[in-house]
């Protein structure tokens, strides 16, 4: 039996439409044969074959966000961009809803190649992807094993597997904590069970709280206010499941990133909480790897983690064009 599928056609993203680009829905399937669904940007007034690129993320946002939001500047910019909803989450397809797994949504980034692949307006020898926050670890980890994506951009990233066994800032990195984290989740599978539904874990705390990290405040700030909220967001209303995280938990990505030869382009903010995950993650990416020239990580000076969400003014969005034609060749 399929699954009904409701997506949305009217204009409904945090951000206005440029009338420098085209827009329309576009769905796709994946390997593990759910259907995503993307927002596709074209440019006005390009013709012939594009440079094109796929955007995803934050982790537990959807492409009415952030990634809409990148996709419809690179179009702007000559490429043909989309935006896409992970498995399980906005309105691509997977039930139970509202789940996430390493694996399947580094298959949700394949199959947006294989889309992008065979469009008559796009190259095929010319495509690129770009992951914000979490979705960042999800496109190195793409770029670790699909050999189409000849160039990578990840924005403020989260190495999720590394958050989720270690906590913040690595503070629970020791086996009891990881054991507690088990049993609470476990725990929690037989109660959703018995009650023949999956519990959400809560997306960004409302309302804050006045101590609450400045972080925290940050992701308030943009999903639950007009700036970034959308009621298809998960961080923007009830959060994932509480026990999505088990793969999570039971997974370590970016094992093989020093083995990436395509082009990668790491960008953070030096006031970010998630700074180290950027660090770290290109350092292990560089260290070992015979193919550093095509490598970089570019520090935003005073940027925190939500100012690469969608403030234009620090996004380094002439860097990214300028990375991605010099390597999308």
């Amino acid at each position: 039996m399929s699954e009904e599928m409701n997506i949305t056609q009217e204009w409904d993203k945090v951000f206005k439409l440029s009338d420098k680009v085209n827009h329309k829905k576009v769905t796709f399937s994946n390997h593990f044969g759910f259907v995503i669904v993307a927002d596709m940007y074209t440019p006005k007034n390009k013709e012939g074959k594009l440079p094109a690129v796929a955007v995803c993320g934050p982790f537990g946002a959807v492409k009415e966000q952030a990634s809409g939001l990148y996709a419809m500047k690179m179009a702007e910019r000559g490429f043909v961009a989309i935006a896409f909803d992970p498995s399980f989450t906005g309105e691509s397809s997977g039930k139970p809803r509202y789940m996430n797994s390493p694996d399947i949504n580094t298959e949700d980034f394949q199959s947006a190649v294989d889309f992008l692949s065979v469009q008559e307006n796009v190259d095929p020898e010319k495509i690129g992807i770009i992951g914000i926050c979490g979705w960042g670890g999800m496109a190195l980890n793409t770029a670790s094993i699909d050999t189409r994506v000849k160039a990578t951009v990840v924005s403020t990233m989260y190495d999720m597997s590394r958050v989720t066994g270690n906590g913040y800032f690595d503070s629970d990195d020791n086996e009891q904590a990881r054991y507690n984290a088990r049993v609470a989740i476990n725990t929690q599978r037989t109660e959703d069970f018995k009650n023949g539904e999956y519990k959400l874990g809560g997306g960004v705390v409302d309302p804050l709280p006045e101590d609450a990290p400045y972080f925290v405040k940050d992701y308030y700030a943009y999903y639950k206010t007009k700036r970034g909220y959308h009621t298809r967001s998960l961080n923007s209303n009830g959060g994932w499941n509480v026990t999505a995280s088990t793969s999570l938990l039971n997974t370590r990505m970016l094992y093989y990133t020093n083995e990436i030869r395509s082009a990668v382009l790491v960008i953070h903010g030096d006031k970010a909480h998630s700074f180290y995950f950027g660090k770290e993650a290109y350092e292990n990416m560089i260290n070992g790897n015979k193919y550093t020239d095509n490598k970089e990580l570019m520090v935003i000076p005073g940027a925190t983690h939500v100012d690469l969400y969608d403030n234009l003014d620090v996004i380094p969005l002439d860097k990214i064009e300028e990375f991605f034609n010099t390597y999308l060749k």
